[in-house]
């Protein structure tokens, strides 16, 4: 007889314990590392926001002001060539926002990697358990 079929059950149970108690404190590891990552990706788009609105600002300035004066060329008035370049530039920055918005949405920012093992670990340890 082999020494792994001579073990007691205790020895099983208590084996058994601990490559659990491993597996929940890699799941941890694993959740803890994910976050991190998350969290890194939070950082970046608000960096993104941040940065598109700032660089927006002045260059917006200088395009409404050659666009609405282009309208004012081409025959309309200057309050509706201001009002129409206000909001060509209201839906650029509308875009802007929603796209750094999308990146901090819930979806994006779950840990769908651990939740992932965590399921299939489920399934192993039903496994180990019969």
């Amino acid at each position: 007889m082999s020494l792994q079929n001579s073990r007691s059950i205790p020895d099983l149970v208590s084996d058994a314990f601990g490559q659990l108690a491993k597996l929940v404190g890699n799941e941890f590891d694993l959740a803890r590392a994910e976050l991190a990552d998350k969290a890194a990706q939070v950082g970046r788009a608000a960096a993104l926001i941040g940065a598109g609105a700032i660089i927006l600002m002045p260059a917006l300035v200088l395009l409404l002001f050659a666009a609405a004066a282009a309208l004012i060329q081409s025959g309309f008035s200057p309050p509706v060539s201001y009002l129409l370049t206000g909001l060509g530039a209201a839906l650029v920055s509308a875009a802007l926002i929603a796209t750094g918005l999308h990146r901090l949405s819930g979806d994006a920012l779950k840990p769908s990697v651990t939740l992932d093992q965590v399921q299939r670990d489920k399934v192993a340890v039903k496994e180990m358990v019969r």
